[in-house]
């Protein structure tokens, strides 16, 4: 095992034997997360003001679908949100009839201390010292305890911020579950993560191999999806060529989300990914609270 893979990187590509080999028996299955955050224009410069929580009863609305369909979410959940006392109190509810969990979901200019400049580089939490990072990710977790009795164990990085330092740091907090990465994806354009290289099957990260990483799932369908990774990322670079393989179904990408995919783009994206052998589909969307 070389040190690198193993220092807490979540943008380092697991090693063969960090990947999770399901039991048979275990059969596809999949999760649901709602990344569960305070209202603010995504248009506008970063705030630590000008966000509100007050939608909750499109959070009840949701939350009833999911309960009579038999399924149950896990809310990965933001500051502003759970420091919410209505909004705490509902998802309270919710856990407490055993209908819902609670997870942790970190944007880092809503997410005390506020000791770091405001900035699009600084919205990704991961890249933001390890102190700053540890310090932000313990007030939250203290907040989630404080509202719902327990600590939480599963995470996800708000803009799917992950960084160098940040599996040794959830495994230090207690996290026993992470889905912060996105496969397939790459936002280091925007000062982000670059996900191109990890995979879509579940994996151990983390010095002690005790954090199960759990990549946000997205495939390639269309008649050229068996060139993959590097086909797609070829015609990306060649300007309307990657629109056109899209129309004429050819190669698209598709995430597993309800936010502008529609429903049989991700049926579609369902059956490849079963093609890839994915045992464990994640499924994943926004619910802002609205204010």
């Amino acid at each position: 095992m070389t040190a690198p893979n193993h220092d807490g990187n979540l943008l380092a590509p697991p090693l063969p034997q960090d990947m999770i080999a399901l039991d048979p028996a275990f059969g596809t299955r999949f999760m649901l997360f709602v990344d569960t955050e305070e209202e603010f224009d995504w248009d506008a410069p970063f705030s630590r003001t000008g966000h509100g929580v007050s939608a909750l009863a499109g959070m009840a609305r949701g939350q009833a679908y999911f309960a009579a369909a038999g399924v149950k979410p896990i809310y990965v959940t933001d500051y502003p949100v759970v420091d919410d006392d209505a909004a705490a109190a509902m998802m309270g509810q919710w856990v407490a009839d055993g209908t819902a969990d609670i997870g942790a979901h970190l944007h880092p200019w809503v997410n005390p201390p506020h000791v770091e400049e405001v900035n699009a580089a600084n919205s990704y939490v991961g890249f933001l010292s390890e102190a700053v990072e540890r310090a932000k990710l313990e007030t939250l977790c203290t907040r989630i305890e404080q509202r719902f009795g327990h600590r939480p164990i599963a995470y996800r990085a708000g803009r799917y911020g992950v960084g160098p330092n940040s599996a040794r740091l959830l495994e230090e907090a207690g996290f026993r579950l992470d889905s912060s990465v996105r496969s397939r994806f790459d936002y280091s354009h925007q000062h982000g993560p670059d996900f191109k290289a990890l995979p879509q099957h579940p994996y151990w990260a983390g010095p002690g191999r005790t954090l199960f990483e759990l990549p946000l799932s997205t495939a390639f369908t269309g008649l050229l999806r068996g060139g993959g990774e590097r086909l797609y990322r070829a015609a990306q670079s060649m300007g309307p060529l990657a629109g056109a393989l899209s129309r004429a179904r050819m190669l698209s990408r598709v995430p597993l989300t309800p936010e502008g995919v529609p429903a049989n783009e991700a049926v579609t994206a369902i059956d490849a990914l079963f093609d890839e052998g994915v045992r464990v589909l994640n499924l994943s969307f926004h619910f802002l609270v609205q204010g």
